[in-house]
């Protein structure tokens, strides 16, 4: 049998973190909490936990990641987000695979809970994340704040059974809130790649975004919650663009 180390990030996570450490019990032989100075009471809930918990200042999602999937004391990596958890099946798919450990890396779908909904299409739904996997294989890349685990050439890629249970937003305010953060960073990311933006191409995406999703691929069927998924993720992208618009004529 493998031991695996789930490993967590967290900044005043204190609505989230219990649940995520409760699905983690009986699976993890270690779980690691890399905190970025939270300032409520994320540690302290922490405490009743069998968790080694370490503070590390951020300097973005990959960065952050990277570094707590380093302090793990196994190669066998579980990571999660402070606001995930894992479903009952999951969690017994992951044990499965500790008894029984043949590939490099493991997916596994994510569900997302949209207040107080489960969004089971709107392009959020199977959310395939690769989160389990032996750090030998593997490490974090991706761009932020889109992170994502890149498995070395040859390696070996399984599909488990079970959710990945997300709840990511519990109000239209948190929702509009990590919007702006997320383009702040995702704009400066894609202009230092080169990317290119136009009022035009704002417009264009924010439009295919929202028809995609919502048409395409079923947004309707989850109701007002799926419209409101659909409509905010393409204002994301039309915010997205039009903040690189921003940032490269202040360049210039």
């Amino acid at each position: 049998m493998v031991k695996i180390s789930a490993v967590i990030i967290t900044f005043n996570e204190e609505r989230n973190i219990v649940r995520c450490l409760q699905s983690l019990e009986g699976v993890a032989d270690e779980i690691v909490v890399v905190d970025s100075f939270s300032t409520d009471a994320t540690e302290s809930l922490c405490q009743p936990f069998r968790v080694r918990f370490i503070k590390h200042p951020f300097e973005g999602y990959i960065q952050q990641k990277s570094w707590a999937a380093e302090q793990a004391a196994h190669d066998y990596i579980l990571s999660l987000d402070a606001d995930e958890a894992l479903s009952e099946k999951l969690r017994k798919s992951v044990f499965d695979i500790k008894n029984n450990w043949q590939a490099d890396g493991y997916s596994f779908s994510r569900l997302n809970n949209y207040m107080g909904r489960w969004i089971k299409h709107s392009g959020w739904y199977p959310d395939v994340k690769l989160r389990l996997w032996n750090r030998c294989k593997g490490d974090w890349g991706g761009n932020n704040p889109h992170d994502k685990v890149i498995m070395q050439p040859g390696s070996r890629i399984s599909r488990i059974d079970g959710d990945l249970l997300h709840y990511s937003y519990f109000s239209v305010h948190q929702h509009l809130n990590q919007i702006n953060k997320f383009t702040d960073i995702s704009s400066q990311e894609a202009l230092g790649r080169g990317k290119k933006s136009s009022l035009f191409m704002a417009i264009l995406k924010g439009i295919w975004k929202f028809k995609r999703d919502y048409f395409f691929k079923l947004g309707f069927l989850d109701g007002s919650a799926g419209f409101l998924v659909c409509y905010f993720s393409a204002h994301t992208t039309f915010i997205k663009y039009l903040k690189m618009r921003e940032l490269k004529k202040a360049v210039k």
